[in-house]
């Protein structure tokens, strides 16, 4: 009873810590703006299905992407296993599934050989973020807690993977032992095809009592690591694992490149073109052109920050960072979640009420020239293995600048003053444009 209370008070606590975290990370999301979806549900459905349950954009890098797949599959099967746990924890039982006899059995044996895969594919991880050094994983955004917040992700794996096939092979030897028999265990002793091999080379000559202790601590470490994920995941980069779910299910239909028109503008230009049109009345709210902070953005916008896996796929496709131009897709969604986070605090020591902190996502997190150097040409949206577009809020910072600001580079605003009067980009009048023909 006194190892049930503990194991209950445990989970307590951490689901907890976990719901609060939670809830504070919703919040923040739903302070960015509303939009109008588009498309229908059974498009977005495919889209969810195809991209972040089927991983249908990691396959461009095929090696990573097996190796990821073993860790996602680990992840999600080997949940089976941990619900085994949480109720043997609760009830005071031992394999509890252990009825299901021979299927039970099968799916140990299972969760072993993909707990090898997952153990070899995350050390093949780790030596790729920290012996080859991967440029994507270098880079001037990847700090000390970027590049920790990987490595212990990947050690926590390995670890909570070894405590597993150590418990198991501990309970291969008690299975098999005559004086205990099968009963104490709950499953034959075949059904442990890799952990059975440590018990006999490993473990064999251990006494049947320490045997006994290395099983439980083993499963309390198991436990305890897995309560302790699920908190630090709604801290981590790692949140991806549930948010890459409604971040595809609400990514654009439409192809990604294509731009949003703000609707007070386009009612504009219709006057301007038919002074006659009918437009939509105005609400009678300002509004404000473009974005200059995390509010200004859409929720979707702040649920794609939340979802960035920090891969750095996207930056390693962008035009503009490979010729060594201080853009990075990757750093304009992690900035937009660091200010996000900063905002969420800000108003819950305001007893959730924002009061402005004369700071904003534009120049304290994201600078001009960051923005400029982006080529739009939507090749970050295309490498996001989970749909996540830093052009939108690329874009909209932009807007503002321009809007709200009239500010833009040089080029650009000779271009601007060269269609307002000569109707085209280049410093000729409109009478002289078809003057190319004559040569």
């Amino acid at each position: 009873m006194i190892a049930q209370i503990i194991f209950i008070l445990l989970l307590s606590v951490a689901s907890y810590f976990a719901y609060q975290r939670y809830l504070f990370v919703k919040r923040n999301i739903f302070l960015g703006k509303k939009i109008q979806l588009e498309g229908p549900s059974s498009e977005r459905w495919k889209t969810m299905f195809r991209v972040a349950l089927g991983q249908g954009k990691m396959f461009t890098r095929p090696v990573a992407a097996f190796m990821h797949l073993f860790i996602y599959a680990g992840f999600i099967i080997i949940n089976i296993e941990v619900l085994e746990i949480l109720i043997d924890g609760i009830m005071g039982t031992h394999r509890v599934f252990s009825f299901l006899g021979g299927f039970y059995d099968f799916l140990i044996g299972s969760f072993e050989i993909l707990a090898v895969l997952v153990l070899i594919s995350c050390v093949v991880f780790l030596a790729r973020r920290n012996v080859i050094k991967l440029k994507r994983f270098w880079q001037r955004e990847m700090t000390s807690w970027p590049r920790t917040d990987a490595n212990l992700i990947l050690i926590i794996e390995i670890l909570l993977m070894s405590a597993f096939l150590t418990m198991n092979a501990c309970d291969f030897i008690i299975a098999r032992s005559i004086d205990v028999g099968v009963e104490h265990v709950g499953v034959s002793a075949s059904a442990f095809p890799i952990s059975s091999v440590i018990g006999e080379n490993i473990m064999g000559g251990i006494s049947f009592a320490s045997i006994h202790l290395i099983e439980r601590i083993c499963w309390w470490f198991h436990i305890i690591g897995i309560l302790g994920f699920i908190v630090y995941l709604a801290y981590s980069k790692h949140l991806h694992i549930i948010l890459a779910f409604p971040n595809t299910y609400y990514s654009k239909l439409k192809p990604a490149g294509e731009f949003t028109n703000l609707q007070s503008v386009t009612n504009e230009v219709k006057l301007m073109l038919d002074p006659s049109a009918v437009v939509p009345p105005s609400d009678g709210t300002s509004t404000r052109f473009g974005a200059k902070d995390v509010f200004d953005l859409s929720w979707v916008n702040l649920m794609n920050a939340y979802s960035c896996t920090e891969c750095g796929r996207c930056t390693a496709e962008c035009p503009a960072n490979q010729t060594g131009k201080l853009l990075s897709p990757r750093k304009i969604m992690m900035d937009t979640r660091d200010r996000l986070e900063e905002v969420g605090k800000k108003c819950d020591t305001n007893k959730g009420v924002w009061q402005d902190d004369d700071k904003s996502l534009l120049r304290d997190y994201i600078s001009e020239e960051e923005l400029w150097a982006c080529t739009t040409c939507n090749a970050c949206t295309q490498a996001c293995p989970i749909n996540i577009n830093p052009l939108e809020i690329i874009i909209d910072l932009r807007r503002y600048l321009i809007m709200e600001e009239s500010k833009s580079p040089e080029s650009i605003t000779v271009m601007f003053n060269n269609i307002e009067n000569n109707g085209a980009p280049w410093a000729m009048s409109a009478s002289d444009r078809a003057n190319w023909i004559n040569n």
